[in-house]
């Protein structure tokens, strides 16, 4: 499935509709350029959960940031890693669990995510214009 957004009050607006899609277990792989709308998409994700959208913030030494909600939420960042240092993390504890698991830069984690992930790939085309394509999931 290809949307567009044109801003990032859409961006935030299709993460709501995937997040409220959303069950335990289900781990969301968000790919794209920086400035692509990666932690824009979160933070609509998590507020079809109940989290405050400024709760959620992009990643400067947080790798991992868990939140209750009535579900357990993870926000897994990894600009910061290498894809070589990506298994020493430990993400098997998270992916897949009672939680709901959402990871930026997930191109860096592609032998440790489960092979049924729903995939969000954030395609920077013009400057507020984004190509949003999900798979696994419709929205």
């Amino acid at each position: 499935m290809k949307l567009q957004s044109k801003s990032e009050a859409e961006t935030r607006d299709i993460g709501r509709r995937i997040g409220k899609r959303l069950k335990r277990g289900n781990v969301v792989c968000l790919y794209g350029d920086l400035g692509a709308g990666k932690t824009t998409m979160v933070k609509g994700i998590a507020s079809a959960l109940g989290i405050s959208e400024r709760d959620i913030t992009s990643a400067s030494y947080t790798i991992i940031a868990e939140y209750n909600a009535g579900v357990t939420f993870y926000h897994i960042d990894l600009y910061r890693l290498a894809p070589e240092q990506v298994p020493d993390l430990g993400l098997h504890e998270y992916l897949g669990s009672d939680g709901i698991s959402v990871i930026e830069w997930a191109e860096r984690a592609e032998g440790e995510v489960p092979d049924d992930s729903i995939r969000v790939r954030l395609n920077h085309k013009e400057e507020d214009l984004r190509e949003i394509e999900i798979r696994g999931m419709e929205v």
